[in-house]
């Protein structure tokens, strides 16, 4: 049966099941790699479904990157760089392989909002903690203080309100705003985060520590937190 899908802990969105034919897909390419010579009829037999495998995975990977960047060209420009880079072959189940094109295709993202503004990713100095509404890095953390449940903010992040989410996000300073998509998205935590942030940010981003993306990403929770009060207000 195919797995069911649920949020990580570190996730703000379900992620999509992986479905039971991705594994068999794995199990299949996988099968290829023991070191013995295969037929052209053997391996063509590994790759069926091949296409809609990258279909499915480039779907996800385009919602992250626009996300990130903005929809459009650079977007699609992202998961065709993320699913030529990400080591697929390498991963031993499918959800390993989805983690894989997730951290090409943010690493590449980084990389290109470095490119747009050589600061817009650079590592806070001095970043002391600012006492917000929300106190813990916690995605569960908003809806106790937005009064809604789990399954509520899961609805406003993934659901038909979603396009209120992206007008938030793009008024968000890139830094928080790729911090949000990052860990509330990606589903990394703050060591990877932190680790992804310094590495491809540019050269401003190389001092990114886990306690500043911790800081930061709380911010941005306490602000979607102020924007779902709102909205319920409005409602």
């Amino acid at each position: 049966m195919p797995q069911q899908n649920f949020p990580t802990p570190e996730s703000l969105i379900p992620s999509q099941p992986v479905p039971e034919r991705a594994q068999q897909f794995t199990d299949r390419v996988q099968g290829l790699l023991d070191g013995h010579q295969k037929d052209d009829a053997t391996v063509a037999k590994a790759f069926e479904g091949m296409d809609a495998m990258i279909d499915m995975i480039a779907a996800g990977l385009y919602t992250m990157a626009s996300m990130l960047v903005g929809e459009g060209e650079d977007s699609v420009k992202l998961v065709e760089t993320a699913i030529a880079n990400a080591d697929v072959a390498a991963c031993t189940d499918a959800t390993a392989a989805r983690k894989s094109s997730r951290r090409a295709l943010c690493g590449a993202a980084l990389e290109l909002l470095a490119r747009r503004d050589a600061r817009s990713l650079e590592a806070p100095k001095g970043l002391e903690h600012v006492a917000t509404c929300i106190e813990d890095d916690d995605l569960d953390s908003v809806g106790n203080v937005a009064g809604v449940s789990r399954q509520e903010l899961e609805q406003m992040m993934a659901g038909p309100d979603r396009g209120r989410v992206r007008t938030w996000l793009s008024s968000l300073p890139t830094s928080i705003r790729t911090i949000f998509v990052l860990r509330a998205v990606a589903g990394f935590n703050a060591a990877d985060t932190a680790g992804l942030l310094a590495a491809h940010g540019g050269p401003a981003a190389v001092g990114w520590t886990p306690e500043a993306v911790r800081e930061l990403f709380r911010q941005g929770l306490c602000s979607l937190a102020s924007q779902m009060i709102q909205a319920t207000a409005k409602a």
